[in-house]
């Protein structure tokens, strides 16, 4: 099978880092870090969501979104696991060296944006958390 988006590849990468972050562990359970729609019946929660990816001629830019789920009356907690998510998603290719992952090689990850949203009741916290990645396709 030809692998020509990289952002399934990208979501599983991910997934990997975040359950390999200590800091996100002391959170987040890791069966509680998934792909998955709406609000979650679990919490705390990460749900890696929606992608996009801009191909090139040599690379390409792949976006994914991760949503961050907490019950509580405000936003600690929260932002507390986007911060470790923050650290554990990033990759510099010259100081950490490339990331290979299913049909390509990540040379560049980083959270781009932040942001938190209070629920209109009060009873949840929900951070968004936009990720771009620099790829190329590997040989197979």
């Amino acid at each position: 099978m030809t692998v020509s988006d990289p952002s399934l590849a990208l979501q599983k990468a991910i997934r990997t880092r975040l359950i390999a972050s200590s800091e996100l562990m002391a959170l987040v359970q890791t069966n509680h870090i998934l792909d998955a729609n709406g609000r979650p019946e679990i919490m705390p929660a990460v749900y890696i969501g929606e992608g996009q990816t801009i191909f090139r001629r040599w690379d390409a830019t792949t976006h994914a979104t991760l949503h961050v789920w907490f019950q509580e009356p405000g936003l600690v907690q929260c932002k507390e696991a986007v911060s470790a998510i923050v650290a554990a998603v990033r990759i510099d290719a010259q100081a950490d060296g490339v990331l290979p992952i299913d049909g390509f090689t990540v040379h560049d990850m980083q959270a781009t944006q932040t942001r938190y949203m209070r629920d209109p009741h009060g009873s949840f916290s929900h951070g968004v958390v936009t990720i771009a990645a620099i790829v190329k396709a590997r040989a197979p």
